[in-house]
């Protein structure tokens, strides 16, 4: 079973999301082959690097909300986050632009190492603060996966270097009707949106099992949320 996951890496439903698929895969009865593949979205393409001030002033500004009511929202997500074994550090996020780190999730592709790039870049975000719109940071991050440094550095200096990767996964989710985060495809044929109960997960495993030769495209859950509101983010 191939799933594609588009995804970006401040969004906080999406680790969520993510985490709730693999426990759902590590549950289900049956043993099942699955293969993930992660695509590029940007929550916001226009986000400039981050450049001071923390996630829940960004939130209150964006949303029009005081910074009581965007530290509750924060809270509550970091509750759905323990709940499947990931820490939130909302105090000290560093929101910013995410593009640089999407590019090297494409070099990561290319040497086999995405998944562990992705779990990476996530837990260094939500947990560590670290500032995934610095170059530097990146560098450093990649180094410790013992990326080779040299052809790290060249992509980031290098502004082109798998652009069109990243703008390729966000133009097939355009095609696919996709405007929040996570989205999940399986088989290229069936999709759920949302970062979903983990049983939902199991019964969109089940079903996708049922039914991959019937029809061509077919979402088994269409909601979608709002960041910090809901399962998933716009």
């Amino acid at each position: 079973m191939q799933i594609e996951i588009w995804s970006d890496f401040v969004c906080p439903f999406c680790y969520i999301g993510k985490k709730r698929l693999e426990q759902a895969i590590e549950r289900f009865p049956h043993p099942i082959d699955v293969t993930i593949d992660y695509k590029s979205f940007e929550l916001d393409p226009d986000t400039p690097k981050y450049a001071g001030g923390n996630i829940h002033e960004m939130l209150a500004k964006k949303y029009n909300m005081s910074l009581d009511q965007a530290k509750q929202a924060n809270q509550q997500i970091g509750e759905q986050a323990k709940a499947v074994g990931l820490d939130f550090v909302f105090d000290t996020m560093k929101p910013g632009n995410t593009f640089d780190a999407h590019r090297i999730s494409k070099y990561a592709a290319t040497i086999d190492r995405e998944a562990e790039y992705v779990d990476t870049m996530l837990y260094n975000y939500f947990t560590l603060s670290k500032n995934l719109s610095d170059k530097e940071t990146l560098l450093a991050i990649t180094d410790e996966l013992a990326f080779n440094h040299d052809e790290v550095a060249a992509i980031l200096e290098d502004e082109a270097s798998y652009a069109n990767d990243v703008r390729n996964d966000e133009e097939t989710a355009r095609s696919l009707g996709v405007t929040g985060v996570p989205f999940f495809v399986f088989n290229k044929k069936y999709a759920i949106s949302g970062a979903q109960p983990i049983e939902t997960f199991m019964q969109a495993i089940e079903k996708v099992m049922e039914e991959e030769k019937k029809q061509p495209f077919e979402s088994l859950n269409t909601e979608q949320g709002s960041y910090c509101d809901g399962d998933g983010c716009k």
